[in-house]
């Protein structure tokens, strides 16, 4: 084989909420040829806390590269074939570590961890107008226990090792990007401490105009400026790996979080597109071009990409939904209704016309985008003595169309503009009446990517158009990949305008009904332990003897 042929293949980590994955691509058709998957542990200390052991991401990274590596060496390639790489990962969970040494200080607090919900309240009492809305023009997000400034917020106060590395001044804080950047460069040894824009962008901590770290936000979260690394562009050379594995010597020339990289994947490079990921939780991205969109309705600001240091950014209001494949879980796991989230889900569903005037909303950690209702809980209403587990699993599916259509009413408000399509991908797209569902209560069609892995797609992509790596033209005008025509599976509404608005009207209605579940009445201070417990319990744990009953006679 060639050497000039087989000089054209790009790598990309991508490293996700429950596993790590080494892929890798040979141009110019972008084809996925080798890769490689492992497994993350979750770790539950408690209710409500996620956390992940940042040494094991690092050693699930090396040896998918490794096993990856072997997979192309087969196929009658050589590793140094590989031009560059590209990394993409799970977005706004946080690490912690020495700079001296490497050693992590504590765990990852993985994205969805609620455990700063109390620390959101206190930062809320200091601001003049308690209003979690208070820094959005500066960063275009909500204060949230989603977002890295408040885990970075409550593992100062709450973690004695970091609290003393923070005074010795050896403390550094960033993403999953920036700990993976900086071990792959070498680490203590001169490692190249960076993030991009758009993983800055999720910390609440990054001015969402300037793209450089704000004062006024590191000082309102406690987090010095030393800790955090270099903003730098999406696409351009941040380093070489150094760490005496099978990669060293090979250029890192792109980071993008995951579903930014989706965004590029899809190949919504044009003001006016949108993709939603369809997963453990659902994240709604629409590119709103070189425009920074404040949004008044709930939607967070973010920076979808930028391809280059001279570049401009190109951004992206986002909603997020918290659980939509969590609720298939929930489902599966705890009243025993499907056996299989995916197959079964889509059977049981599909067996029943409809819901039966059924809605689920699943709001078992609250509500994200665009109600950011942390005191909402899970909540299942309109049973009848008729209702089986085929029309609750329905409603299962509908509530994770219900709350994308929530986020694209959200952005019709905001931009002014009728979204007429969403590419939707993730695990869950490949349920086929879950896709028409949300043709029929959206009312706009929905294209399916064939593509297996969008956001590693779009990561390898960034990573060969850098510069000094050279090997590919972004642009928004060529269609398909490379030349390559873009494949999709087209969903189109069959239901009318009538129909749909009426389903969405009795939505919003459930909704309601789920809010305020988990409220603590500021001016009476309830420490007794069985009002916390109770305030903790899903909303749909509160249902009527009937339901109960009819749960278990359907788990026969």
């Amino acid at each position: 084989m060639a050497s000039l042929e087989r000089s054209k293949l790009i790598g990309v980590i991508d490293e996700g909420t429950n596993s790590a994955r080494f892929a890798i691509f040979k141009l110019p058709e972008f084809e996925e040829i080798a890769s490689h998957q492992v497994r993350i542990t979750q770790i539950v200390p408690r209710d409500g806390w996620t956390e992940q052991n940042p040494v094991e991401v690092l050693e699930a990274v090396r040896l998918c590269a490794v096993e990856a590596c072997h997979q192309v060496e087969k196929l009658g390639y050589l590793v140094k074939d590989i031009a560059a790489i590209g990394i993409t990962n799970q977005r706004e969970t946080t690490v912690v570590w020495d700079k001296n040494t490497g050693e992590p200080l504590y765990n990852a607090i993985v994205w969805n961890d609620i455990r700063t919900a109390k620390t959101v309240d206190k930062v809320l009492a200091r601001l003049p107008d308690q209003n979690h809305n208070h820094f959005r023009a500066l960063s275009g997000l909500p204060v949230s226990p989603y977002f890295s400034a408040l885990k970075l917020n409550w593992l100062k106060e709450n973690v004695v090792a970091v609290r003393k590395a923070c005074r010795d001044k050896r403390c550094y804080a960033g993403t999953i990007d920036t700990w993976l950047v900086w071990n792959l460069t070498g680490g203590p040894r001169g490692g190249a401490f960076v993030t991009d824009v758009s993983n800055a962008s999720r910390t609440l901590l990054m001015n969402i105009e300037t793209l450089h770290w704000d004062p006024l936000l590191t000082k309102t979260f406690s987090v010095h400026p030393d800790m955090l690394p270099e903003i730098r562009s999406s696409s351009e050379i941040y380093g070489h790996v150094k760490d005496n594995s099978v990669l060293d010597g090979i250029p890192i020339s792109a980071i993008l979080g995951n579903q930014q990289a989706s965004l590029v994947g899809q190949r919504c490079l044009k003001e006016g597109q949108a993709k939603n990921t369809y997963r453990k939780g659902c994240f709604l991205l629409y590119n709103t071009g070189t425009r920074c969109v404040q949004s008044t309705h709930g939607l967070v600001t973010t920076v979808a990409y930028q391809m280059g240091r001279n570049a401009p950014p190109v951004y992206a209001l986002e909603g997020s939904v918290a659980v939509a494949g969590v609720a298939m879980n929930w489902l599966r796991d705890n009243l025993g209704m499907i056996k299989d989230t995916a197959d079964d889900s889509e059977k049981i569903a599909g067996s029943v016309s409809s819901t039966g005037d059924v809605y689920f909303v699943p709001a078992f950690t609250g509500l994200y985008a665009p109600y950011w209702r942390k005191d909402a809980r899970g909540i299942i209403c309109g049973l009848t003595s008729f209702t089986t587990k085929h029309h609750i699993v329905r409603a299962a599916l509908e509530a994770v169309c219900f709350q994308t259509r929530d986020i694209i009413e959200a952005m019709k408000k905001d931009c002014g503009i009728n979204l007429n399509k969403l590419h939707a991908d993730g695990i869950m797209s490949n349920n086929s009446l879950l896709m028409q569902l949300q043709a029929d209560l959206g009312g706009i069609p929905v294209l399916k990517t064939e593509v297996h892995d969008p956001a590693a797609l779009g990561t390898a992509m960034a990573a060969a158009q850098a510069h000094g790596v050279d090997l590919y033209k972004l642009e928004a005008e060529t269609r398909g990949y490379a030349g390559v025509p873009t494949q999709h599976e087209t969903f189109l509404p069959t239901t009318t305008e009538e129909e749909r608005n009426a389903r969405y009207t009795k939505w919003k209605m459930a909704v309601q009904r789920s809010l305020g579940w988990a409220v603590t009445k500021k001016s009476e201070a309830m420490t007794d332990e069985r009002y916390s417990l109770l305030a903790s319990i899903p909303a749909g744990l509160f249902l009527a003897s009937s339901f109960l009953m009819l749960v278990l006679s359907q788990r026969r």
